[in-house]
């Protein structure tokens, strides 16, 4: 994979010497990495029966503790989703009897979506198996190495942020 990179910048370099090329082995190797996650991830998800915003939905409500309850809006921003696509996936879950919307106690127009037995069931059992795989993957890298990288990504993520 290296090699396949490497020849792809100096094919660049030689084709147009006069640009710096150098950023596309940075994000070349990081829309590669971001891929083979995806796909690994996805084979764990897909072993429970949904997909990475299903578990994403569920353990965000999971992790925000008793009574498992969050304001749909405050769902999307803790999940990192868009506020339109919330309104699609909590069709899906509810569907699906994973989740349930009702009255929002503290807001008379407001609703919260609440984790149900059966999806907090699906989270409890999913969620070993998602972090043995994101230990599985970042084995590769030493306890600092991972702190390192999680401190650069959030760099790069906060420079295409501002762009």
């Amino acid at each position: 994979m290296a090699d396949h990179l490497e020849r792809i910048l100096s094919q660049w370099n030689t084709e147009k010497p006069e640009l710096d090329v150098s950023p596309m082995a940075v994000i070349g190797r990081l829309s590669r990495a971001a891929s083979a996650v995806d796909t690994r991830l996805a084979a764990t998800f897909a072993q429970h029966g949904m997909d990475a915003s299903t578990f994403d939905a569920l353990a965000t409500l999971l992790r925000s503790g008793p009574p498992y309850s969050l304001t749909p809006a405050a769902l999307a921003n803790d999940a990192m989703i868009s506020s339109s696509a919330v309104a699609q996936r909590l069709n899906k879950l509810e569907s699906r009897g994973l989740v349930s919307r009702g009255a929002n106690p503290d807001d008379g127009r407001g609703t919260l979506v609440s984790l149900t037995p059966a999806g907090r069931e699906l989270i409890e059992t999913s969620l070993p198996d998602h972090l043995t795989a994101e230990h599985a993957i970042t084995s590769a890298l030493s306890k600092a190495e991972q702190a390192q990288l999680a401190t650069l990504l959030e760099r790069i993520t906060a420079a295409a942020a501002s762009l």
